[in-house]
């Protein structure tokens, strides 16, 4: 089985995937190489979607590398923000901003608004995950995590915009950094879409 190059620099993120497909199966999964291990420059992500975003990065790492290359692009889409921060969602509050700057602005944008009960701060978190061959067989799915913004980080887990979030499949209203990794991958859109992705990436490769 080939090893699969991933499109991240992100340990968390990382962290994520291997569970989740290796939860996804009972069968042997290829070994994850960082594209950060392999010293490969991350490409410019100019898309307009998290999927496009996406495949740019798996484009990158399948060419660079004749291996198999999956990446993900995903963030918070906010309804009150007409969607945003979308996928800017990392570079929400900047180019080089961190988790609590882009929280805080998440926060301030929507006090702006008036924006105080759950209804009133709707949002949802997404995924695109992509699996590129190096024969050039391209996969994308998406997963999504609806629920809504809290006024007030909660939790020590997770990353990004998991302490203000709270997922509506979570029925004790706890956000996604007071979740497990675990609970948080069984709800979250990272593991759907990667569910969805694992049959794809662990059948023999057809290009």
């Amino acid at each position: 089985m080939d090893d699969v190059v991933v499109a991240t620099a992100n340990p968390h993120k990382l962290t994520e995937i291997a569970a989740i497909l290796a939860a996804a199966t009972d069968g042997p999964v290829p070994r994850l190489v960082p594209m950060s291990e392999l010293g490969l420059p991350s490409p410019v992500e100019d898309g307009a979607t998290f999927a496009a975003n996406a495949l740019i990065k798996a484009r990158a790492c399948a060419t660079a590398t004749g291996l198999p290359a999956v990446a993900d692009d995903s963030g918070i889409v906010v309804d009150a923000l007409d969607g945003a921060p979308g996928v800017r969602s990392a570079r929400f509050a900047g180019e080089d901003a961190d988790d609590a700057a882009n929280n805080a602005l998440l926060l301030a944008r929507l006090a702006d608004l008036g924006a105080t009960s759950p209804a009133a701060r709707r949002a949802a978190f997404v995924c695109a995950a992509a699996l590129v061959r190096p024969g050039g067989t391209e996969h994308v799915v998406e997963g999504r995590m609806p629920g809504h913004v809290v006024a007030a980080p909660r939790g020590r887990h997770g990353f990004g915009y998991d302490p203000l979030f709270v997922a509506d499949a979570t029925v004790d209203g706890r956000t996604n950094g007071e979740l497990t990794p675990a609970e948080k991958d069984a709800i979250s859109h990272r593991g759907a879409a990667f569910r969805a992705l694992a049959p794809v990436l662990l059948a023999a490769p057809t290009g």
